[in-house]
């Protein structure tokens, strides 16, 4: 079955990457497409085989299941102007969340759905968020399924939970790196450690965390209980956390909540029929 991707930006490219790494695509099934071209040919040298369209009209000639990896605002009217190459067999699916996908099925004569990656996927690995349209047949939500399984954990939600779920599998990695190179900056600044040492040091134990976490042997509450040991070193510094931290994290997922209220209701104003 043929694949195509519209659009090899950094998600469209790892999704690729992730789908044609986790043989849940093969390089010959894989037609891509991008506006800068260059970016598209990247990755066909990278994987050969790979076609590269001219445009996003030969893309939906030439495969069935179609991922669109534009911006928010540019995947309703990319839609519209494709709307003549689209037939009842083709499956649509969106990978950002603003997008809902009763608004891809209001558009689209086709079976619609929306699946969010992670850059975790990248490495086989983590979750991927599943809404399938009332209208999906159900062999393309299997498809999906079978697809991504090869890639991540797939995990079917609804949509009155996408924003937080996406804060969390797709925005988390940034985060928590963001968090990671912010104690490898006070490390540096407040002791004797390099910051190459820091960072290796770091890298390292997220990675044994992942491991411990991934093999089952600790949840995160048990494992800081393991390591958190009363009136010791870990204690004194989870006091500094708790007292600094505070209501960081509710602030965090309120602004992207009200980012993305107002990404919905722009492109719902301009792009959706009454």
């Amino acid at each position: 079955m043929k694949v195509g991707i519209i659009g090899t930006g950094n998600m469209g490219t790892i999704l690729a990457e992730a789908l044609l790494e986790g043989k849940a695509v093969s390089p010959s099934n894989l037609v891509v497409v991008n506006r800068t071209k260059a970016k598209a040919e990247k990755l066909k040298y990278k994987f050969k085989g790979i076609h590269v369209a001219y445009n996003s009209e030969e893309t939906i000639n030439s495969a069935k299941l179609i991922f669109i990896c534009v911006k928010p605002h540019d995947i309703l009217p990319l839609l519209k102007q494709n709307l003549h190459h689209l037939t009842p067999e083709h499956c649509i699916v969106s990978i950002t969340s603003p997008i809902k996908v009763e608004w891809l099925e209001k558009i689209a004569p086709c079976s619609c759905a929306r699946i969010i990656p992670s850059i975790t996927n990248r490495a086989l690995s983590g979750i991927s968020l599943l809404t399938i349209g009332r209208r999906c047949d159900e062999k393309w939500k299997n498809r999906l399924i079978e697809m991504f399984s090869n890639i991540s954990v797939p995990l079917e939600i609804n949509e009155d939970i996408t924003r937080v779920a996406s804060d969390i599998v797709s925005c988390g990695p940034a985060f928590f790196s963001y968090l990671t190179r912010r104690f490898i900056d006070a490390a540096t600044t407040e002791t004797k450690i390099d910051k190459e040492t820091a960072t290796i040091l770091s890298e390292q134990m997220l990675i044994g965390l992942g491991d411990l976490l991934k093999k089952g042997y600790y949840s995160l509450p048990t494992l800081e209980e393991k390591v958190c040991v009363k009136g010791g070193i870990t204690g004194v510094g989870i006091d500094v956390l708790d007292t600094e931290l505070e209501d960081v994290f509710e602030k965090l997922f309120q602004a992207t909540h009200k980012k993305f209220n107002m990404e919905v209701n722009e492109i719902e104003a301009k792009h959706i029929p009454l």
